[in-house]
């Protein structure tokens, strides 16, 4: 990293043998497309994922059959994986004990008694948890007090979410709050930045090869 560029330190965010934040290197994520109980076909694409570079790989959950398609994955791969847990909070605590992180989304993961279960599963396996706010999903009282999606609207999500992990004893977290507007995204990450010394995962949400967008 050249001199010029002054980071803000982070607490440690420990994602299976990969340490984020602190002084750490900046790590890269990446995410597979494929359908996750495709256990063959996901394997093949983290291995192409971690041939290209990638350090941590988030596989989507999105039912029960994942879940068990994601164990097996696990098994079969050395990188990191991330549980990108959306609606169902019995996902997250289903695989909390095979996933290097839980990623919940609070936009849908639903109501705090949930957050809790999902909390004590991390607790209970050594695993962090990122708050993955996202500007498409933001809970609907939100909605209609911001009007749209703004970065003030991201940030509010994430604190709402981070207190309850506060609340709980929880510091074992990464942050991030994506937009598909690269301008509001920046902002928000600003803004969360200066409230909070957790380690940040950047990204721009709907985000693909120039390939896929056109």
């Amino acid at each position: 990293m050249t001199n010029w560029i002054k980071r803000k330190p982070t607490k440690l965010v420990t994602v299976g043998n990969v340490k984020v934040g602190d002084s750490n290197p900046i790590s890269v994520q990446s995410m597979t497309n494929t359908n996750t109980c495709d256990v063959n076909g996901t394997i093949n694409q983290i291995n192409s994922l971690v041939a290209a570079g990638a350090d941590i790989v988030r596989v989507s959950v999105p039912d029960k059959d994942s879940a068990s398609a994601f164990k097996k994955i696990k098994k079969a791969v050395s990188i990191p994986l991330v549980a990108d847990i959306h609606f169902d909070y019995m996902l997250a605590i289903e695989v909390a004990d095979s996933a290097d992180c839980l990623r919940i989304n609070p936009g849908n993961i639903g109501k705090e008694k949930k957050v809790i279960e999902v909390i004590n599963a991390a607790k209970h396996n050594g695993v962090p948890i990122r708050v993955g706010v996202n500007a498409g999903s933001l809970e609907k009282d939100l909605q209609k007090k911001y009007g749209e999606p703004n970065s003030d609207a991201l940030v509010e999500s994430a604190q709402r979410h981070i207190d309850i992990l506060a609340k709980h004893d929880f510091d074992h977290y990464k942050m991030s709050l994506k937009a598909s507007n690269i301008e509001m995204t920046v902002d928000a990450y600003r803004k969360i930045s200066n409230l909070k010394d957790q380690p940040l995962h950047l990204g721009i949400t709907e985000a693909g090869s120039l390939g896929e967008e056109l």
